[in-house]
């Protein structure tokens, strides 16, 4: 559409989660796409599926779930503080996701989540996530496994959730941290070597001393005016690489995956 002061125009974006993640009000620290796409495939999460997640803080992988799980899924959001339920729960209304999207405040560390045989996973980015790890269990639907994830930006705070995992009869704990690593690509030169090494043969057989490696820098100094593109192209051919930076920037935090066995009586 036309700016306002007719000079230029303004793009329309379509409103993603991805956008929304970008400029959400950070009430509290948010998870980015780069965590988001991974426990999103972790936990398996598609069309109908019921899950939990805990807290909810500033809503960012609430608007993807929600996007995920739509149109007949539930996500079952928790927070303990008041206010920011109140206004998560408001965008959420706002942005179409008040029916995907079944809001609570309450402290599930200390209350539980008080849902029974419901959910197909269950995400927890708590200070203490052990402390609902039990909770989670009950809220499982018991006669399918399923999967949980702990967020947590301390290794002691995984060791802890791991110890209360296998107390509670989950399986296959694997913990992973997800670092951002950027490639830019770059053109190096890809120097002949054959023809390097039948440079060094002449020049050995007639008695002359070695020259540079590749034999440019020699018809350079001869006379620069007449190495040709040809020359050069020949010396040395153009070859794409993918080089990164010197510094890996660190990630906030560990996600630690488990798995629900259902429970199952002998006949």
């Amino acid at each position: 559409m036309v700016s306002s002061n007719y000079r230029g125009f303004v793009y329309l974006l379509h409103p993603t989660p991805e956008l929304w993640t970008l400029v959400l009000p950070h009430r509290t620290q948010i998870l980015y796409i780069a965590d988001i796409s991974f426990i999103t495939a972790q936990l398996g999460l598609k069309p109908g599926v019921k899950m939990i997640e805990s807290g909810t803080g500033s809503g960012s992988f609430s608007h993807s779930i929600a996007r995920t799980i739509a149109p007949t899924g539930t996500l079952y959001s928790f927070e303990y503080h008041e206010e920011r339920a109140k206004m998560a729960e408001r965008e959420f209304k706002e942005h179409g996701y008040g029916d995907i999207i079944k809001m609570h405040h309450r402290d599930v560390c200390k209350e539980g989540f008080q849902l029974h045989d419901l959910v197909d996973a269950v995400f927890l980015d708590l200070p203490a996530p052990w402390d609902a790890i039990a909770s989670a269990k009950q809220a499982f639907k018991q006669d399918r496994t399923g999967k949980i994830c702990c967020f947590s930006p301390c290794i002691e705070q995984v060791a802890r959730s791991v110890t209360a995992l296998e107390q509670h009869g989950f399986v296959e704990i694997t913990m992973y941290e997800c670092l951002i690593k950027e490639h830019i690509v770059t053109p190096l030169q890809k120097f002949d070597f054959s023809a390097a090494l039948q440079d060094a043969r002449e020049r050995k057989e007639k008695g002359l001393p070695p020259s540079d490696s590749f034999g440019v820098k020699r018809r350079l100094a001869r006379d620069e005016r007449t190495v040709t593109p040809q020359e050069i192209e020949e010396a040395a051919n153009l070859m794409l690489v993918s080089k990164t930076i010197g510094e890996t920037r660190g990630h906030t935090s560990y996600l630690t995956f488990a798995t629900f066995l259902p429970f199952t009586t002998a006949s």
